[in-house]
């Protein structure tokens, strides 16, 4: 894992689901404030905001989605972010880079290739310092991300759906509803086989779907 600028349980046969949406947040501009930011406008001369692909709530101040753009920092400003967990292999692209850093935003980056099958080898060590990062509090608003928002960040968000208690048929369809066609038998295994026990010990303060 590296860290730049500075910055369900199987035995539990509760299944559970949390249904949300995402909000998008419209802020009246004065003339003068559109015309020196030169921001997207519609005809009333409301901001418009575009969330990256993919992109949804995941649980009190954790998010996801596939790779922001510049298109879609002004929606990033109005979650508030702390840190992002990014799980691909390259480089941070330097927008997106001088993003973050002026907006004082921490980069946990957790180097995932992304192979596809037969040729799947996930990594559970870094899955599970990825969920570390995930449980701190501290970090959030948090948003992970990988290209397209589904297989890498879904089985980042399958491992803490299993923390959460929620059965595999709860887990599987939420990470079809991002997968869909692209959905992968060996990330679906993967989530099943991963052990949870050196976690269970972190409290999961921020969920909103913790009994």
């Amino acid at each position: 894992m590296k860290l730049e600028n500075g910055y369900a349980d199987e035995a539990d046969d509760m299944c559970k689901t949390i249904e949300v949406s995402s909000v998008v947040v419209v802020e009246r501009l004065s003339p003068v404030r559109a015309m020196v930011d030169g921001d997207e406008l519609d005809r009333d001369g409301e901001e418009l905001f575009t969330p990256p692909l993919n992109f949804a709530m995941v649980d009190n101040g954790v998010f996801r989605s596939g790779f922001p753009d510049t298109a879609n920092f002004a929606f990033l400003q109005t979650l508030g972010l702390r840190s992002v967990i990014y799980l691909c292999p390259e480089p941070y692209p330097e927008a997106n880079y001088e993003f973050l850093k002026s907006n004082g935003i921490k980069l946990f980056h957790f180097g995932i290739e992304g192979y596809k099958e037969p040729f799947v080898n996930i990594p559970e060590d870094t899955i599970r310092e990825a969920l570390k990062v995930v449980l701190d509090v501290r970090n959030h608003p948090l948003l992970i991300h990988c290209k397209r928002g589904k297989h890498r960040t879904g089985c980042v968000v399958g491992c803490l759906r299993k923390l959460q208690k929620w059965c595999l048929s709860s887990i599987f369809d939420e990470y079809q509803r991002f997968a869909a066609a692209k959905a992968r038998v060996s990330d679906q295994r993967f989530m099943e086989l991963f052990d949870i026990a050196s976690l269970k010990h972190i409290p999961i303060s921020f969920s909103c779907s913790k009994r």
